[in-house]
């Protein structure tokens, strides 16, 4: 015991590292990963962005944050299943904290949230950004696309959000379409898996319907994925509600008929073919939640982000060292 602290999101002396605290205790940093401004050194970089304005029906994903944070706790300490590994070993991951946003002003918020992003991305570092509702994503592909062009698009989502838009809505049913439009994202290598809801526009990008999923395994989801996304750099968004209401009750619009987590997990699992650039996870919205199910759905859907990423840079790591080690040969 004497060797161990609590608090690790605020004693923490490195980036790197698996935290001690108990899971009932402590501050509640994205997996006890250490509470900083300071992302000069890391590989990923935690964010929240904590705005609902833009919701059609239930209001409340500005404490998703917060819930999936409180949620993760659970999964640190232990190597993370199913990575087999503590993926901070060589992963140097911190928690950046919240987007400040002017709760008056909400016009402001797309650009206040470009910027913050814009400013983290400078850095080198994956970002990964726990929402919030789903129109947080528009501003968030533009600051990637902006470093990395056109993107492709992988959705997991009940909605296809490419309802009209005159450009300046704050809407988090019609980015999708807004960013076709405006070329953030490449629809020919854009797809949306879990579709359980009409709109007037596909805009192009492939759909995989919710009952599609329902008869489909987990690998071959996978695979129409990497396929669609060809090697494309890739924004990941997850909307919450792609889950099926059993698994994610705590949302703003909920649809029944959608995929178990487990299927979604097992998915996300075996895209690491996938040059995922950025990600999210949107619409928790914990005021309809019962027992922390959806948060814990979205913490684990987080976690998986990480998981792929530190799986990378071992491959990574592991290739410059067999060239080295065949140079000296």
């Amino acid at each position: 015991m004497p060797s161990r602290t609590i608090d690790h999101a605020f004693t923490a002396r490195s980036q790197r590292g698996a935290a001690a605290d108990p899971t009932y205790a402590g501050a509640l940093s994205f997996m006890r990963r250490k509470f900083t401004k300071d992302v000069s050194n890391a590989d990923a970089v935690v964010w929240g962005v904590p705005f609902d304005a833009a919701v059609t029906n239930r209001p409340g994903a500005r404490f998703g944050p917060q819930a999936i944070r409180r949620a993760s706790a659970i999964l640190d300490n232990d190597p993370q299943y199913p990575f087999s590994r503590d993926l901070f070993e060589n992963l140097s991951v911190v928690d950046y904290g919240d987007c400040l946003l002017d709760s008056g002003n909400h016009q402001k918020t797309p650009a206040t949230i470009e910027r913050e992003a814009t400013k983290i991305l400078k850095s080198g570092a994956f970002l990964l950004t726990l929402g919030g509702d789903h129109f947080i994503t528009w501003p968030l592909l533009k600051a990637h696309a902006a470093i990395h062009g056109p993107l492709a698009l992988m959705q997991f989502d009940a909605h296809q959000d490419t309802w009209p838009d005159d450009g300046k809505r704050i809407d988090h049913g019609s980015f999708v379409g807004r960013a076709v439009k405006e070329g953030i994202i490449d629809p020919d290598r854009s797809i949306q898996i879990g579709i359980r809801t009409h709109a007037p526009e596909t805009f192009g990008i492939k759909i995989l319907h919710g009952h599609e999923v329902e008869e489909m395994r987990a690998a071959d989801i996978a695979y129409a994925i990497v396929e669609r996304t060809g090697g494309r750099k890739t924004y990941l968004t997850f909307d919450i509600d792609c889950l099926d209401p059993a698994f994610a009750p705590g949302t703003g619009t909920p649809v029944a008929g959608g995929p178990s987590s487990a299927r979604m997990l097992s998915t996300l699992r075996q895209l690491g073919q996938v040059d995922i650039v950025g990600a999210d996870v949107v619409e928790v919205a914990p005021a309809y939640d019962h027992a922390d199910i959806t948060a814990i759905a979205g913490s684990m859907i987080a976690m998986h982000y990480l998981g792929l990423l530190a799986e990378r840079k071992a491959k990574q790591e592991d290739g410059a060292n067999n060239t080295h080690y065949g140079q000296d040969i």
